[in-house]
């Protein structure tokens, strides 16, 4: 069984984006790994030179800008990328840039994936998802936050991805038929230091509002107190991957948020109550077909 990794990057210096981590969480297990590296304007290119493994292959490619509203080109990127997948592949998993996988669980996801191999209905495997919020402390656990998604899926290159790159399809945008990894995604994508996080959110809306959209300019204070407006978040009890823990040794602001304000409609709370009774969240939306 051959399994190829492959995300893209562009601007990961600037954005502070761990994807030397997000790389070598899954290194261990993957066959290859082909990033694609997008026109930048600091070192990306160079960051990701220094994971000096042969299972790299870095590819390069330029951002249409024309594509930024709904966030297309982000699929469009991750279409190029996974075009690049060894044909002999049985597997391709995807990882966006500040997406970590613990390492606990990289012998879970070979097992699945062993498992499932030769069956023709499985066409991909899905992740559950942990949402780090403002620090590396608590989760967003209010159903804004997708609770599960596809990152493996079978090398056919009838599949694409879907929208924004969140997930992926065949055909008509019929939904890939999966089974569950019984593995975690980590992802990082809201934490950074607020000053950093507002910077790439200028950027990321910009992806959906096109290329003329503007962040508002905040004080210090109100970079801060951005992460307060937060819906619902709850402590972190368990253990960060060990491909994370240098940078959050290295974490240099600091954030206070109360697990015990939530900011919800009355349906919602309902809804956030019952998952807690339950541990089942009812009528969300699933980016895939289970089988």
């Amino acid at each position: 069984m051959k399994i190829s990794g492959f995300t893209f990057v562009r601007n990961a210096v600037k954005f502070d984006y761990p994807v030397i981590e997000s790389i070598n969480s899954i290194l261990p297990i993957v066959d290859e790994f082909i990033v694609s590296v997008g026109n930048c304007d600091d070192g990306t290119l160079e960051l990701i030179q220094s994971i000096n493994s042969p299972k790299i292959k870095i590819v390069h490619s330029v951002w249409d800008d024309s594509l930024k509203e709904g966030g297309k080109v982000l699929a469009v990127e991750t279409d190029k990328v996974f075009a690049q997948i060894s044909p002999d592949a049985d597997w391709a998993f995807y990882l966006q840039a500040d997406e970590v996988v613990h390492e606990k669980d990289l012998p879970k996801i070979v097992k699945a994936a062993q498992q499932h191999l030769h069956h023709k209905k499985v066409e991909g495997l899905i992740f559950e998802y942990k949402h780090f919020y403002g620090t590396y402390d608590y989760i967003g656990d209010s159903r804004r936050w997708y609770a599960y998604e596809i990152r493996m899926i079978k090398n056919n290159k009838e599949f694409y991805s879907y929208r924004d790159g969140q997930g992926f399809r065949t055909g008509k945008d019929r939904k890939l038929f999966v089974k569950h990894a019984h593995a975690s995604i980590y992802h990082y994508g809201w934490v950074r230091h607020p000053h950093k996080q507002l910077e790439k959110l200028s950027n990321f809306y910009g992806l959906w509002n096109g290329e003329g959209y503007n962040a508002p300019a905040l004080s210090e204070k109100d970079q801060f107190d951005f992460f307060k407006n937060v819906d619902s978040v709850s402590l972190f009890k368990g253990q960060h991957p060990a491909v994370m823990q240098k940078r959050i040794v290295e974490k240099n602001w600091h954030l206070d948020l109360d697990v015990s304000k939530k900011k919800f409609s009355l349906k919602d709370k309902i809804l956030y109550r019952l998952e807690r009774l339950t541990g089942k969240r009812l009528f969300r939306f699933r980016n895939y077909t289970k089988v």
